[in-house]
């Protein structure tokens, strides 16, 4: 059955996660960005809208998620909740947003939620974040943590390659995952891991996983929205199923407009006044 006829219409919240977890039902999630993706993407029927900080790269044009800002991410968001009527939207912290310090995170989260009237934030990091999602949660802001590859640490890491493979980086996955969870977040993404790490965390934890190239066994899955519709060009990981091919058909629909203004075809006569 197509998503948009699905009849279960309620408006997906943190709980809501929680329950299809322990019920056994899969969470679809996509990025957006805008309030006419978004409107398409929350009508389809995908659970959750992830207002990633992706839109540094997508978007804008970036060749990281470094360089946007706390008032970019408002404005992607507060786009797209214009747009939504039943999926959780989460919005991503932006770097610098909340990695210097307590004080600063909570300040910035606070002004998230009240400028995009998102539902919740996303965080990356583990344990040594921790502090910060123990006050944005206890300022009653629901938290997704985001483990394993963590774009916003690409100059640490110095590459986009899979994460925890060594026994050590995968110990300490695992302890992260169950330090956010025992903290109160509501989910967490997995990013780029072995499946077989995602799967064991995905058991170790009472909350939801959602993965992106993690394999098959996390509670759901999360893609960037112009990946799976083919329009971006040049990035084919291997965790992208491209669902349709949205460059070409708007490149051609395109030159074909093109086309048509230059050879007076269009307006005809029926599309004038």
């Amino acid at each position: 059955m197509a998503g948009y006829l699905n009849s279960d219409s309620r408006k997906v919240t943190t709980h809501r996660f929680m329950e299809m977890k322990q019920e056994g039902e899969k969470i679809s999630m996509l990025t957006s960005y805008d309030f006419t993706t978004a409107s398409i993407v929350d009508r389809a029927g995908v659970d959750a809208i992830l207002v990633g900080d992706s839109a540094s790269n997508v978007m804008a044009g970036n060749t990281t998620t470094l360089p946007i800002t706390v008032e970019q991410m408002i404005y992607h968001a507060r786009s797209v909740v214009r747009a939504v009527k039943r999926a959780l939207v989460v919005c991503d912290m932006p770097f610098g947003s909340y990695q210097s310090g307590c004080s600063d995170g909570v300040r910035n989260a606070i002004r998230i939620m009240k400028e995009s009237g998102c539902d919740a934030l996303k965080l990356e990091g583990g344990i040594e974040i921790l502090d910060t999602v123990r006050h944005i949660l206890d300022a009653g802001i629901p938290v997704m943590g985001h483990l394993g590859l963590t774009p916003q640490s690409i100059n640490k890491f110095g590459t986009y390659a899979v994460r925890a493979k060594e026994e050590a980086e995968a110990e300490k996955l695992i302890n992260d995952a169950i330090a956010l969870d025992n903290a109160g977040c509501f989910g967490i993404v997995l990013e780029k891991v072995p499946a077989a790490l995602a799967s064991h965390v995905t058991n170790e934890i009472s909350v939801p996983t959602i993965g992106i190239g993690a394999g098959n066994g996390t509670d759901g899955q999360v893609l960037v929205v112009a990946d799976m519709l083919g329009m971006t060009q040049g990035f084919t990981p291997r965790f992208l199923r491209k669902y349709t091919d949205l460059h070409t058909i708007m490149t051609d629909a395109i030159g074909k407009y093109v086309e048509d203004v230059k050879s007076c075809d269009f307006p005809n006569e029926k599309e004038s006044y």
